[in-house]
């Protein structure tokens, strides 16, 4: 569909990728709010919450990625083995010392 500038509405990529952003930014907000909970039913709730806001963030990724409209590159071997070795210094820092 392409830009409906004159008519000011937004194009199916615009409005998909607006969704995409709203669901990212809920998942960080409800993962913010889900670590800082200690009342054990509430933390069930913020979880289910997170569940559903992962999933549609998956879901929409996953249209606009099969349309073309999101692109990403796939890691490196090089890649993988900084982030690996990145992610096991920081699980287990005190072997650094």
């Amino acid at each position: 569909m392409p830009n409906n500038i004159e008519n000011r509405g937004l194009t199916d990529r615009e409005m998909l990728q607006l969704c995409l952003e709203l669901e990212k930014g809920r998942c960080r907000s409800i993962s913010n709010t889900l670590l800082e909970t200690s009342h054990k039913e509430l933390r069930e709730v913020y979880k289910q919450c997170f569940d559903n806001a992962e999933q549609n963030q998956s879901k929409l990724f996953e249209i606009m990625s099969n349309k073309g409209w999101y692109k990403v590159e796939p890691a490196t071997t090089e890649q993988i083995g900084k982030t690996q070795a990145m992610m096991q210094n920081n699980l287990h820092p005190d072997d650094q010392f």
